[in-house]
């Protein structure tokens, strides 16, 4: 009995003892995979988790590259700004660091937040830029809190600083940050959160040229997060520079000239295409735009009447009035409905069926030719010149100066404007055209729309007697040893093929307009040079006559187009007043006063040049002349 109960103690032992090996086994075994797992399958995350314990990137952003005019003027150039980062990896409570942040600089904790929370899927050593371009007292708040701010880092990045303020801010454009959207698009792969990119004008438009590759340091720091020592470093490399075929003295006079009118002002080399000046009239400050935007400024800016933030000499688009008489008078020389000796006679008005259409003055031209009808501006006579050519063949010559299409500016946001024809109203509004259409079409109003830029070319055009040239704004792009790159190159876009007598004789009468008794643009006369223009005036809304009393918004727009020397001509300029009323009165002035600065400009310098951006304002005294006050005050009556 005892060695029964032996042997099945026994037993009982030895199964005892194999489940104990068995559960030891198992046990082990487990632990040689979690170290086979540790040590060879996961060793190099694991590297890098240590890595990143005692490792810290610090990057280092590359200065954009410089904005220059024409003649070397430095107009958009970096100053150093202070970026509030963090690294997440030293933060041990992050909604107290950011509570703390907020008391401490006065910023919006909830937009702190959200700052963090977007860049939380990059490395937890790489720096998140939670505020940009802070200032210099947040900077010293922050130092003196360091020991309190775990994490916390000051970041030096160039910003753009614009060296003569507000000159020519629709063309040079803006920077600011990356947004999400951009991040995740193409070509933005190599861009971080907290970078500065072009947002508008040249800045965009050549942002590839001007951004340059970022650098960076890789540092080891201690576990308070002091820097050991610089393992890795690469330097940043500046951006290329442009040079822009903008004369920064020319820009500076026609928005000068504009005064607190809103407007725009083009002006062109008649023999390549090079843009002189391209003013939007107001402006805005583009160094606002790097930080954030005071609520206040952008308010004020979308409530301003005149519209600041439009690119009018790129985006406007604008009846062109009496300005489009030349590509009447054109239609008619080439199909010789005219001649230089056809005249019409002005009453006052003009009838068609049973509706009359008036001429601006009242009390007629009387007898008038094609040279007449230029000078004073007669309607009549483009009224029946309109009626026998018919809007098609308007339209066709329209079109052979390109206008109604993009012309190719590097900026982006070009419109198109319009050349209507029986086609387009048809497929517009599935409606034949209508006789009448053509008058209003004759002198420029209707349904045609051209924006400066056409406008200035039209008359290049007109003035080198049938190249158009491509406007271009950018001269050359250069590296950083001055050296250059690429050369933007004069290219042709297409031929208007009109005789030269026929460009002669509207030639003649835009020269009339400026320089001869009656001539509607008197006030654009120089002393020394002869100038060819032709004044316009175009209704904004159907209210025939434009009185003081007019709400600012529904009075007619004023412009002026010119070029000269009339002999040979170099440069064309195109201005449009908006609700300035009268071409005469409000825009050619300031078309003489650009011309004043062209021609100024290449006479060889009585004294030292003055700075782009000095207050001093040597024209002055040339525009306020006697005989220009006089020419103002011929025409200030005049309907263009």
């Amino acid at each position: 009995m005892k060695e029964r109960r032996f042997v099945r103690e026994l037993l009982e032992s030895k199964q005892r003892i194999l489940v104990l090996s068995f559960v030891v086994g198992i046990a082990f075994l487990l632990i040689v995979i979690r170290l086979w797992h540790l040590q060879i399958l996961s060793t190099d995350d694991y590297k890098e988790m240590s890595e990143n314990n005692r490792l810290r990137f610090v990057p280092v952003a590359a200065s954009r590259g410089t904005i220059m005019d024409r003649n070397g003027n430095i107009l958009v150039s970096n100053r150093p700004s202070f970026s509030l980062a963090v690294v997440p990896q030293e933060v041990v409570d992050k909604e107290a660091l950011l509570t703390l942040l907020s008391e401490l600089l006065g910023l919006d904790r909830a937009e702190l937040a959200e700052r963090w929370e977007k860049d939380r899927s990059r490395a937890k050593y790489y720096p998140i830029v939670l505020a940009s371009n802070i200032s210099r007292d947040q900077v010293e708040i922050i130092e003196e809190n360091h020991l309190r701010l775990s994490g916390i880092e000051i970041e030096i990045k160039p910003v753009r600083e614009y060296k003569n303020n507000l000159l020519a801010a629709h063309l040079l454009g803006y920077i600011g940050e990356v947004s999400e959207k951009e991040l995740d698009s193409k070509g933005y792969e190599e861009y971080n959160p907290g970078d500065y990119i072009g947002k508008n004008g040249i800045e965009r438009a050549l942002e590839n040229e001007l951004h340059g590759e970022d650098g960076g340091r890789q540092l080891e720091v201690d576990a308070r997060g002091r820097v050991l020592r610089t393992i890795s470093e690469s330097y940043p490399s500046v951006g290329n520079s442009v040079v822009l075929t903008i004369d920064a003295a020319i820009q500076k006079q026609a928005e000068r000239a504009f005064g607190e009118l809103a407007g725009a002002a083009v002006v062109l080399d008649v023999n390549n295409g090079e843009i002189l000046a391209f003013a939007s009239n107001p402006a805005f400050d583009p160094a606002l735009f790097s930080g954030k935007l005071p609520a206040d400024v952008w308010q004020n800016y979308l409530e301003d009447k005149r519209h600041p933030l439009e690119n009018k000499a790129l985006s406007g688009q604008y009846p062109p009035g009496s300005t489009f008489k030349m590509i009447t008078a054109l239609a008619g020389l080439q199909d010789n409905f005219i001649n230089d000796s056809t005249s019409v006679n002005c009453t006052g008005s003009y009838n068609l069926g049973k509706s009359t259409f008036k001429c601006w003055n009242k009390k007629g031209h009387g007898t008038t030719n094609l040279r007449k009808s230029l000078r004073e501006s007669c309607d009549v006579f483009y009224y029946e010149l309109g009626e026998k050519l018919g809007v098609n063949k308007i339209a066709a010559v329209a079109n052979s100066f390109k206008l109604g299409t993009a012309l190719g500016v590097e900026l982006l946001g070009e419109k198109s404007g319009l050349i209507p024809d029986s086609e387009w109203k048809q497929k517009r509004f599935g409606k034949k055209w209508f006789h009448g259409e053509t008058l209003s079409v004759s002198i420029g109003q209707g349904a045609v729309l051209l924006t400066p830029i056409q406008l200035a070319s039209m008359t290049s055009t007109i003035a080198n007697e049938g190249t158009i040239y491509r406007p271009h704004l950018v001269k050359r792009i250069v590296d950083t040893d001055g050296k250059t790159i690429s050369e933007t190159k004069t290219e042709i876009i297409g031929k208007a093929p009109f005789p030269k007598e026929s460009y002669r004789l509207v030639k003649q009468g835009m020269l009339a307009v400026v320089n001869e008794p009656g001539g509607t643009g008197a006030a654009a006369r120089q002393y020394d040079v002869k100038v060819a223009g032709k004044t316009g005036t175009s209704q904004v809304v159907k209210l025939r006559d434009s009185k003081r009393g007019t709400p600012y918004q529904f009075r007619d727009h004023a412009l002026f187009v010119a070029f000269a020397p009339f002999e040979k001509p170099e440069i064309a300029v195109a201005v449009v007043v908006e609700h300035g009323e009268h071409g005469g009165s409000a825009a050619a002035p300031i078309v003489s006063r650009i011309l004043r600065a062209y021609f100024d400009a290449k006479k060889p310098p009585a004294k030292p040049s003055v700075n782009v951006a000095d207050d001093d304002d040597e024209l002055e005294a040339e525009e306020d002349s006697t005989k220009v006050k006089a020419a103002v005050r011929n025409v200030e009556k005049s309907d263009d």
